[in-house]
């Protein structure tokens, strides 16, 4: 019988998933019978299959417990890619104050929690200077994520950031400067397949409600990114079939680390599609493992 794979998506995609169908087509190539499964259909026989390769569950920020209680579910019945010990500790953004705190180059950071003083946000602004930028900690595509360029807006950002501390699955708000290189030299993805760096894409500065802008091929990769790319995967949980580094460089020119996507990242494989083939091959070893 044909290895059987499970490519975890959601009931309703955000939007559309544009490494799907050529993931799908290349693991049918390496010879398993590959199908989408949504991890919010109760209907699912995780079970019946051999691996599971999360891919697009893009809705799991909203119901975070849900999602991880359904991730170590899977991992009991079937081998799940990325490790469930890498889902738990990537699924909330937490996991870069552990990078930041172990010595990582990461964007500089300030936290807000609902414990926080109504001036926690004003004080963060002031640490960090203007523009800067608030994200909650469980997010995806951008999710909550805005802009705030002066003082100005600092009512309606709290009050922004009272609605994202309301919601069950975001207990944290970070507040970070605004990378200004994000708007020439771009914000940089280097994708990591199965134990090395695939290939880079340059992307736009997202916000929340915006659609993705990436370049159409792939970019080169500078050395001193892949060295930061590098560094950081070495202070990473082990065992990862993906990783994506999203870095940008800093206002001395330094690349810093924005996010390490190990849970369900865009890889933009046809931007480079022997990282296509490399996915799909690791993914069938694993799964015969």
């Amino acid at each position: 019988m044909p290895l059987r794979i499970a490519v975890a998506t959601c009931s309703v995609l955000p939007e559309p998933d544009l490494d799907q169908e050529l993931l799908l087509a290349a693991l049918r190539d390496e010879g398993a019978e590959a199908s989408m499964a949504a991890w919010d259909d109760d209907g699912v026989e995780w079970g019946d299959f051999d691996l599971c390769v999360i891919r697009s569950t893009w809705n799991y920020y909203h119901a975070l417990d849900a999602f991880l209680a359904w991730a170590e579910r899977v991992a009991s019945l079937t081998r799940l890619c990325n490790p469930l010990a890498t889902v738990q500790w990537n699924a909330h953004k937490r996991y870069l104050r552990a990078l930041a705190e172990a010595g990582a180059p990461v964007v500089p950071t300030r936290w807000l929690d609902r414990a926080s003083s109504p001036d926690a946000l004003a004080d963060a602004a002031r640490a960090v200077g203007f523009p800067l930028v608030i994200k909650p900690a469980v997010s995806a595509a951008s999710f909550g994520t805005v802009r705030l360029d002066d003082a100005a807006g600092l009512e309606g950002a709290r009050t922004h950031v009272a609605a994202m501390l309301a919601r069950p699955s975001i207990d944290e708000i970070m507040v970070q400067p605004y990378q200004r290189s994000v708007e020439g030299w771009g914000e940089r993805s280097l994708v990591w397949i199965d134990g090395a760096l695939s290939h880079a894409i340059r992307k736009s500065p997202r916000f929340g409600g915006q659609a993705e802008q990436v370049s159409g091929v792939s970019v080169p990769i500078a050395e001193d990114e892949r060295a930061v790319a590098e560094e950081i995967l070495r202070r990473a949980p082990t065992g990862l079939l993906y990783a994506r580094v999203d870095l940008a460089r800093d206002p001395e020119g330094r690349p810093r680390l924005m996010e390490l996507e190990l849970l369900e990242p865009s890889l933009f494989l046809a931007q480079h599609p022997p990282s296509l083939r490399a996915l799909a091959a690791a993914t069938v070893r694993r799964a015969r493992a």
